[in-house]
């Protein structure tokens, strides 16, 4: 696996957010400013749908029937994306099992290995994360709680924490 430097971030929507819940959505900004962000149509057996987490990310069934693209290719894609490499979530106790979620129901072996945040972040990152990350926020023109734009906006947080370190 490469390092590099800023990391790429991945961040994972879902219908909701206990056991039955599945990924609908998977945002991925790499090291390098490149992009990329999927609907998922979910697999006929993943039927969970909270409304409390539609209501915070605001994509609905009907998006995703419209809109996702099948698991499968939703895996082959993000594999291509991401080949090799190692990907940060700050949400990794929830987006690792959905990414292991989604890519054992494809039948798709995942060509990148997603880790914690915290393994790359140092104290004094952490002591002012919230806040630089709530600053950031506020000056972002997509306010939308999407894949895509969360991740983007832990990446920004990354490297201006790292400035202040």
């Amino acid at each position: 696996m490469r390092n590099t430097y800023p990391p790429s971030i991945i961040d994972v929507e879902a219908s909701g957010f206990g056991a039955k819940s599945y990924p609908i959505e998977i945002g991925v900004v790499r090291h390098d400013g490149a992009k990329w962000c999927k609907l998922i149509r979910p697999f006929d057996h993943w039927v969970h749908w909270d409304e409390e987490a539609e209501a915070l990310h605001g994509i609905s069934r009907e998006m995703l029937n419209n809109h996702g693209l099948s698991p499968i290719r939703v895996c082959h894609e993000l594999n291509h994306f991401l080949s090799n490499t190692q990907v940060y979530s700050d949400g990794w106790v929830v987006d690792n099992p959905w990414l292991i979620k989604l890519y054992a129901a494809s039948g798709v072996e995942m060509s990148f290995t997603c880790r914690a945040l915290d393994y790359v972040l140092n104290e004094t990152q952490m002591e002012y994360w919230h806040q630089v990350k709530s600053d950031i926020e506020d000056h972002t023109k997509d306010s939308r709680h999407r894949a895509s734009t969360d991740a983007l906006i832990i990446q920004k947080t990354f490297v201006k924490t790292k400035q202040i370190a």
